[in-house]
């Protein structure tokens, strides 16, 4: 299965493309997009949604995988940050792809085993589980793919989560 993980933002979204077959996992393709501060803020997701068609129509995945957004204590961050998880959402129900939803705590405990992992042990499993020369850059990207890993761990398991496509 291929899956597209998100890692959502206004100025830096992450995605990361991973194909996962029995039990070993394979990355396709991963980045960020990019939005100048200088746009304003519907330029911003136009432009986030655009890019996001243009990958699921070139990779085709057959699923998405989207960070849920945690508790932040900056309501404007929290706000950009919701503004970007809703237009990920929206590319992925359009093209017709299951999307899945996951929190941080998730995404922790299926990539190290432990749900309250720092960040740099996030990375370093996700540079082992996918055989990379090196962590992803930025942060955002490294969390793409953790998201998507997660998604196939999860999404294998028996009584796993459950996936929206209503």
């Amino acid at each position: 299965m291929i899956i597209l993980g998100i890692d959502p933002g206004t100025a830096i979204t992450g995605f990361g493309l991973v194909e996962y077959l029995g039990n070993s996992y394979r990355p396709i393709a991963y980045s960020c997009l990019r939005t100048s501060p200088d746009l304003s803020p519907e330029i911003r997701l136009q432009r986030l949604y655009q890019g996001l068609q243009e990958i699921i129509n070139s990779y085709r995945p057959e699923f998405m995988a989207v960070e849920q957004l945690f508790f932040n204590k900056n309501t404007r961050t929290a706000l950009a940050v919701g503004h970007a998880r809703g237009i990920a959402l929206l590319a992925g129900a359009n093209a017709g792809i299951p999307v899945a939803e996951y929190t941080p705590l998730q995404v922790k405990q299926a990539v190290t085993g432990y749900g309250k992992a720092a960040k740099q042990q996030v990375q370093f499993m996700v540079k082992t589980l996918l055989s990379l020369k090196e962590i992803p850059q930025p942060d955002d990207v490294a969390d793409a793919l953790a998201v998507a890993i997660c998604h196939a761990h999860w999404s294998t398991k028996p009584g796993g989560l459950k996936i929206k496509n209503d």
